[in-house]
């Protein structure tokens, strides 16, 4: 039996395979595509890219979850972000531990005990301490999102202040017309981000154990700025973007299994 998880978010779709090996161990397996306009259409190319490789999924047990979990029709369990971020998160981790999960649309902050999620939270509406905002920033600056960061490695902060991503980016623009430099814009939209999320992770208890999950969760930087700003260790997860994935796939074992 193969259990399989699916992440459909707003910006990537992520898939986590786990095969058990001779020695009861599970092989992992992950992959990642865009999302693209339609999660109905990602969720079907998904699954003619495990039949490909698995033939077929008659012996498989799958759980979807994410943004557009719904669209996976052939799931044999939906389960909410949040159970599947906290599952996965905590077998990254090995550990008890607080995931911040920084994604395309949201941030989730999520405390875990003995692989559950005991208490969460969520930013509010607005897409300024999320992935979306780095993305429409690094857009107005003309660099890729990994330029981006290398830009604000070396630049000085500029104070960001506004709440919303338009209001923000009307903030930038004014910047660039007084010929500020792009090392400094970058800084501040970064330091900006970390921020929004740090004061979203101090409206709770932090554990001893502290990790990055979604898309900035193998960013050293992004994880070192908020360090800084919560007084904590936040530990970058080289896979942490799968954890929805990993977690999906985990409880589609534990519970269907």
């Amino acid at each position: 039996m193969n259990y399989i998880g699916i992440d459909i978010g707003s910006t990537a779709s992520k898939v986590c395979v786990l095969t058990p090996e001779e020695n009861g161990a599970l092989h992992r397996d992950f992959r990642v595509l865009p999302t693209g306009w339609n999660s109905k259409i990602t969720a079907g190319l998904i699954r003619e890219d495990l039949e490909k490789q698995l033939g077929s999924l008659e012996d498989t047990r799958v759980v979807a979850t994410g943004y557009g979990r719904i669209s996976v029709d052939y799931a044999d369990k939906v389960i909410t972000e949040i159970s599947c971020h906290g599952r996965g998160g905590y077998a990254l981790a090995g550990r008890d531990c607080s995931i911040v999960d920084v994604g395309g649309q949201d941030t989730k902050f999520i405390n875990v005990v003995n692989g559950k999620a005991v208490d969460f939270l969520m930013n509010d509406k607005c897409a300024a301490g999320t992935g979306k905002f780095i993305e429409v920033m690094a857009n107005r600056l003309g660099v890729t999102i990994e330029e981006l960061f290398d830009l604000a490695k070396i630049g000085h902060p500029i104070p960001i202040s506004s709440l919303c991503t338009v209001f923000a980016e009307s903030e930038v623009i004014n910047y660039m017309g007084e010929g500020k430099s792009r090392e400094d814009l970058a800084a501040g939209v970064i330091d900006s981000v970390a921020q929004k999320v740090a004061t979203l992770m101090l409206r709770n208890e932090l554990s001893d154990m502290v990790i990055i999950t979604g898309g900035l969760s193998s960013n050293d930087y992004f994880a070192e700025r908020l360090s800084e700003k919560v007084d904590h260790r936040v530990i970058p997860q080289p896979e942490g973007r799968f954890a929805g994935a990993y977690g999906a796939a985990l409880l589609a074992k534990e519970k269907l299994g």
